[in-house]
């Protein structure tokens, strides 16, 4: 599918840097974006897309913009530029919302201009990137404003769609919070079943992090109890994962810390309730629904 070249060529993504929480700069390469959007609409059979092909000449020309229908926070937008630019390689896209932006209901994010059998059969591949990464990117922010004014960092878990790390880890980025560790082999987090392994002994499990990981990995330990808590600090961990733990407990926990190490909330975080458990006075509060659980953000494109 062909069109004329574009006199105002797309902007680039810019990177993001939402105060104390780092910069969101997109995770894949341009090859790598071009190849997951490929994948994506070879997958949707969008290069032979019977209906659009039937219905509409190969010379009729459109223009269409990529709106929201709900407040929220963008994320995704390279794939999406690639999912219209692979089904007409010269279609004319003005972004006007770039990765990390927060936007109101019917705000424009593309307005796109090409040859309509392009911009109809990459719709829904296109929608797809932006709906889910926008979805996580919009509820973590809203994480971040419910404990805005209190120490603590929202923080992302592994719960992640397979091959999908990169992304949810990013789009929790745009969204303003921080990622924890990347995959099993980038910090050490000794669970509770790690520990029952080792009866218990949260000494001997630090003990033996500490003989065979890398020197300075960071040596984080789960806690139910501020006795385990206490074991732990004086083992010598970095971090610890305060589980499933009462208001009440988390501060004792945070005081036996005593800034000497990072403490970090988890398990059944919800918005109902992560404000309190911020004033707990923790680090860190990690939330699995942010990559697991998080709504499609509404997106739509309208033709013109």
């Amino acid at each position: 599918m062909t069109g004329r070249e574009s006199p105002r060529p797309p902007r680039r993504i810019t990177p993001f840097e939402p105060p104390h929480f780092g910069a969101a700069r997109f995770p894949l390469s341009e090859e790598g974006i071009i190849d997951l959007a490929r994948a994506a609409l070879d997958e949707d059979a969008a290069f032979d897309d019977v209906t659009t092909l039937a219905t509409v000449l190969s010379t009729r020309r459109a223009r269409a913009r990529l709106v929201t229908r709900e407040p929220g926070v963008i994320s995704g937008v390279p794939l999406a530029l690639a999912a219209f630019r692979l089904l007409d390689e010269l279609v004319e896209i003005r972004v006007d919302a770039e990765d990390a932006r927060a936007l109101q209901r019917d705000e424009t994010v593309l307005f796109l201009s090409g040859h309509a059998r392009g911009l109809l059969s990459a719709e829904r591949t296109a929608l797809n990137f932006l709906q889910h990464l926008s979805g996580i990117a919009t509820l973590t922010h809203r994480y971040v404003e419910a404990v805005h004014g209190t120490r603590a960092a929202i923080v992302d878990t592994r719960k992640t769609l397979p091959g999908w790390r990169r992304l949810e880890k990013y789009a929790v980025r745009c969204g303003g919070g921080v990622n924890h560790r990347a995959d099993l082999a980038s910090a050490v987090l000794i669970k509770d079943n790690h520990l029952a392994a080792v009866d218990g002994d949260v000494a001997l499990a630090i003990r033996r992090v500490r003989e065979y990981a890398p020197a300075g990995t960071p040596v984080q330990v789960e806690v139910e109890t501020p006795e385990q808590a206490r074991a732990a600090v004086s083992a010598g961990a970095e971090s610890l994962l305060l589980d499933n733990m009462s208001n009440d407990a988390m501060r004792e926990c945070v005081a036996i810390a005593d800034s000497r190490c990072i403490t970090e909330a988890s398990g059944g975080v919800r918005l109902e309730t992560v404000r309190a458990i911020a004033e707990t006075g923790v680090d860190r509060i990690s939330v699995g629904a942010l990559t697991h659980s998080a709504p499609a953000l509404n997106l739509a494109l309208d033709f013109e």
